[in-house]
């Protein structure tokens, strides 16, 4: 099964003091070990290295964007213009902020499930794509 992981899941991962890491942990874990693939659009790097350098410092920032270039499981999709003007007519239509927005439309696209912590994104997206709730 293919799923698209929007940053708030991934920064959870790599952030061993976030609320979520061990739910998430355990989530993703099951999921590579059924030999699910992972897909975001390639701004989760910048949104990834963003926050968790925010968070700690830019080294660990720098590293958590690498780990996810390396990682096996992930496929970044190139933000192209199409994909772009899907992503501002949800954010338009759905009233999504234009992160969010990119995420949606990757799996509005490829018809596959998000999967979100972001409570806003996950409750105005619902009624468009298939969404996975892993919030505990």
């Amino acid at each position: 099964m293919f799923i698209v992981v929007d940053a708030s899941v991934w920064v959870a991962r790599l952030v061993s003091e976030d609320v979520f890491h061990e739910p998430v942990k355990k989530w993703m874990s099951e999921r590579l070990e059924a030999e699910d693939q992972f897909l975001a659009p390639s701004l989760l790097l910048a949104e990834v290295g963003g926050v968790i350098g925010r968070r700690t410092t830019s080294a660990l920032g720098l590293r958590a964007i690498e780990q996810l270039q390396n990682l096996q499981g992930l496929q970044l999709i190139e933000m192209e213009h199409s994909l772009i003007q899907e992503a501002a007519q949800l954010a338009a239509e759905l009233g999504l902020r234009g992160s969010d927005s990119i995420y949606v439309a990757v799996a509005a696209r490829l018809d596959i499930p998000l999967v979100t912590l972001d409570a806003d994104q996950r409750e105005k997206s619902v009624y468009r794509i298939t969404m996975i709730d892993i919030s505990m």
